[in-house]
């Protein structure tokens, strides 16, 4: 995720703790846009592996490791998971996960292209981040709105994909 924008930049479907989907998802978000100059992630042990952190170094980013117990230093991701959570995951019954691939990405076509966030003025994600100009104080956490409810129009897009 692009802090200043909140636009997902890339995304993977695991059922392991392994780190290689984690990499892929990287190396993807770095082969599609710019490198980041600092990346913040948790401790978790996909993030901590020598082969996540070996990509990072070797592309010369910093790596910014929240402290344990401090979800806040991640805020923005840790509110990603929750729109997800309660909008998408508990409200449908994802079977295996060729559906919940489906109706996950669904959601974050939604949630970067037609969702606006009132944090960016009411811009979606993509909209920020191809103008190129994030917002001043979009970055910061402390000014970050809860996340809008899920809107009619949504359930029903998420329910046709069920479906498909």
């Amino acid at each position: 995720m692009d802090w200043a924008t909140r636009r997902v930049l890339s995304w993977r479907l695991s059922n392991t703790l392994d780190a290689r989907f984690c990499v892929e998802t990287l190396a993807d978000a770095m082969e599609r846009y710019d490198r980041p100059q600092i990346f913040n992630t948790d401790q978790g042990s996909q993030f901590t592996s020598i082969e996540f952190t070996g990509v990072l170094k070797d592309a010369g980013i910093a790596i910014s490791m929240d402290g344990r117990g401090r979800c806040l230093d991640n805020i923005f991701i840790e509110r990603l998971w929750r729109s997800l959570k309660y909008e998408v995951v508990y409200l449908h019954e994802l079977t295996d996960g060729f559906a919940a691939q489906r109706v996950i990405g669904t959601w974050m076509d939604f949630y970067n292209n037609i969702r606006p966030h009132s944090a960016l003025a009411g811009a979606t994600p993509t909209e920020v981040y191809e103008n190129g100009k994030p917002l001043e104080g979009a970055d910061q956490p402390h000014g970050s709105p809860a996340p809008p409810p899920a809107r009619p129009h949504h359930e029903d897009m998420i329910t046709r994909t069920l479906a498909a």
